[in-house]
This record gives structure tokens, C-alpha cells and sequence, in this order.
């Protein structure tokens, strides 16, 4: 307990200072690191050199004005990148010190142990709601040993088996819009991950779906760590323990929240959140 206090202590000290490129989350605090990481969509640099490391079991809101490079960085984080034609990626994305562009590592085991929630709610139409939890297990070739514990074990950390544990047969798209971003939160929580990426995934909902996945953030950053983005400012400054602010495919600064929107470092930031720009 000593150690660990002694690292979170050295942790918020250098955080604090806010040098992105010098970021160190020593012991057993930091989860992904991202060294030089460079992103291309074929001729166009979208990411140019980021330097960050992510703190595990806490939540990281990644902000910045539109083409900043926020979504591409996070694709980054588990290799989905790599899958759009012309893209590539240069540079290192360490997990738990190992780094997953290395020769030999499987992007399917990647992306089971770092899993993404997209910008708008996408169930599979022709699932049911229990089908869908299970889909990215199926997927991956794996099969439960008890696939309704899985089931209800994966909709209960999504908030959301009381309100269709009556219904498991229904289509996954009768659901409304906010139920069903917390089912493709279940369904890649169903895969068990470590990391848990979600880019915009309340854009699309209304202020009250948009608070019930705010208060599932919370209750999820204990045993996950979470990476979102979010043009939202006051999203970033309810939900994150941490904030990185890109621009321009460059990060900018990078601090515990209530740091970076209270005393920003950078004019550029400053400017951002104060909403002269973005």
C-alpha cells in the first residue's frame, strides 16, 4: 500500500507538470503507453508523435476540435487502424509493457484484451439482445462455459439487465438509443477486456441516456481503464480522472482533470476549453 502510494504520488507530481512527451506513470499505475506513435490515412499525417501513457483503472478523456487526431489515436490503442485501406502506424503502443505492433502478436488477442465502443450505437439487427452480448465471443471463435451467467453478468455491469431481463429474445434494436449503447457496452465487456475504448459514445443520445452512461462510467472505472473521447468538455471534466488535449495530430497537454481545466498549461488549451476556437 505504501508503494503504491508512494507511485500514485510520483504519478499526479509529474502529471502536474504536464510535459506530454516527458509523461511517466511509474509502478504498477500505468496500463497503455504510447511512444512516437505516428498515424497515417495514406499521404496525410493525422498523428505525429504522441507520447502518453494511460493510467490504469481510471478514466482518460481525450478531447480536441474536429480531424485533431482524437478518434484516430484511440483506434491506434488496439490496432482497428491498421484495418482502414492506406492506413498505417509507426512508433510503439505498449500494453502492460509490451507492445502490441510487435512481430508476432495477434490483433484479434488485442482487441479481446482492449475493447471499443463506437461513436453511435451499432447492436447487430438481426440478434437478439442476448445474441448481440454474445456476438464478439462467437466472433473470436470462443464459446462459454455458461453463456447465460455470461450473458447476465455482462448486461448487469452495463446497467442494463433489469430493464430487458424479461426480454433476452427481443431484437437488439428495439431498444432505444441510450439501452442500446449500453448493450454494445456489454457486449465488449462480454470479452473480458482490460481496456475499454469508447470514441463519442454519447453523441448520439439524449441528456438523459447521455447520464446513465456517465454514472456507468463511474461504476465501471474500478476494474476497467477507460479511454474516452468526447467533444463535450463538461462530459470530460464530470467523467475523467485524467485529460489529454490534442490538436492538430500533436498532443498538447496532458494533466488530471481538474488540473488541465482549472489551470491549463498551454495558451492553445486554455483557448480550447474556454471555447475561443474548436
Amino acid at each position: 500500500m505504501v508503494a503504491h502510494a508512494l507511485a500514485k504520488k510520483d504519478l499526479l507530481v509529474t502529471m502536474h507538470a504536464r510535459r506530454p512527451d516527458h509523461v511517466s506513470t511509474e509502478g504498477t499505475l500505468e496500463k497503455i503507453r504510447a511512444e512516437d506513435l505516428r498515424a497515417w490515412f495514406g499521404a496525410n499525417l493525422a498523428l505525429k508523435g504522441i507520447t502518453l501513457a494511460l493510467v490504469a483503472r481510471r478514466v482518460t478523456a481525450v478531447i480536441g476540435p474536429s480531424g485533431c487526431g482524437k478518434s484516430t489515436f484511440v483506434r491506434c490503442l488496439n490496432r482497428m487502424h491498421e484495418v482502414v485501406p492506406g492506413a498505417r502506424v509507426e512508433g510503439r503502443v505498449l500494453l502492460d509493457g509490451k507492445d502490441i505492433y510487435g512481430r508476432g502478436v495477434n490483433p484479434v488477442r488485442v482487441r479481446r484484451r482492449v475493447g471499443m465502443v463506437f461513436q453511435r450505437p451499432n447492436p447487430f439487427p438481426t440478434m437478439s439482445i442476448r445474441e448481440n452480448v454474445l456476438a464478439g465471443l462467437r466472433l473470436c471463435g470462443l464459446r462459454p462455459s455458461d453463456p447465460d451467467a455470461l450473458v447476465e453478468k455482462s448486461l448487469r455491469q452495463a446497467a442494463l439487465w433489469d430493464e430487458v431481463k424479461d426480454n433476452l429474445d427481443r431484437s437488439g434494436t428495439s431498444l432505444s438509443g441510450g439501452q442500446q449503447q449500453r448493450l454494445c457496452i456489454a457486449r465488449a465487456l462480454a470479452l473480458e477486456p482490460e481496456v475499454l475504448l469508447m470514441d463519442e459514445p454519447c453523441s448520439a443520445l439524449d441528456p438523459i441516456a447521455t447520464a446513465r452512461v456517465e454514472e456507468l462510467l463511474h461504476e465501471l472505472r474500478t476494474r476497467y481503464t477507460i479511454v474516452i473521447v468526447t467533444h463535450n468538455m463538461q462530459q470530460a471534466a464530470r467523467v475523467s480522472d485524467f485529460t489529454a488535449f490534442f490538436y492538430m495530430g500533436e498532443l498538447i497537454e496532458y494533466a488530471p482533470t481538474d488540473v488541465l481545466f482549472t489551470k491549463p498549461s498551454d495558451t492553445r488549451t486554455e483557448d480550447y476549453i474556454t471555447g475561443r476556437f474548436g
